[in-house]
């Protein structure tokens, strides 16, 4: 179950915002990462991952964070580089 906002019975590391956090930690390392690498990342390191995967992007790129590059299927970080 996709979610912004928690409610008592969501669990904190299942939430969009936690999977957005982790995608954003990780591009930013590396600035940019294939599409099937980061789907991969999100499946391994968050249970429900692979549901929380698109909503997460979508957030991402809503917040001006982050570019689809289609020319290579990429994710890349665009946004302010200041410290999480």
């Amino acid at each position: 179950m996709a979610m912004l906002r928690p409610t008592k019975h969501s669990h904190p590391d299942r939430t969009v915002i936690n999977v957005a956090l982790r995608l954003l930690v990780r591009l930013k390392r590396q600035r940019l990462d294939g599409y099937d690498d980061l789907r991969k990342f999100a499946k391994k390191s968050v249970e429900g991952g692979e549901v929380l995967f698109l909503p997460a992007l979508n957030f991402l790129f809503l917040m001006g964070l982050i570019d689809y590059r289609p020319k290579i299927d990429s994710i890349e970080y665009v946004g302010p580089n200041e410290a999480i």
